[in-house]
């Protein structure tokens, strides 16, 4: 996701006066759109879905990440313990 700096950096002032565009645009372009107050950013508005499955994601590298850590550390179980331990034997 390549954030377009013409369009989607954008003044807190813009988002009170029309937020229906601001709103729109980020659900047509799949680009969050950073707001600014006195010339720093200050929000990021971002579309649901999109946001959603970027939280989806995250959780799942998240998942890996530690999957591959506890391999690294020794922490591993056999296939049948984990069966067992399901209660899917």
């Amino acid at each position: 996701m390549n954030i377009k700096f013409s369009e989607d950096v954008i003044p807190l002032s813009d988002l009170k006066v029309n937020p229906g565009k601001v709103v729109n645009q980020v659900k047509e372009t799949h680009r969050p759109v950073l707001l600014t107050s006195r010339g720093r950013g200050v929000a990021v508005v971002q579309d649901l879905d999109d946001y959603e499955k970027n939280q989806e994601e995250l959780a799942f590298m998240k998942a890996v990440a530690q999957g591959l850590m506890d391999v690294k550390n020794g922490r591993v179980m056999e296939l049948a313990e984990v069966k067992a331990k399901l209660g899917i034997g």
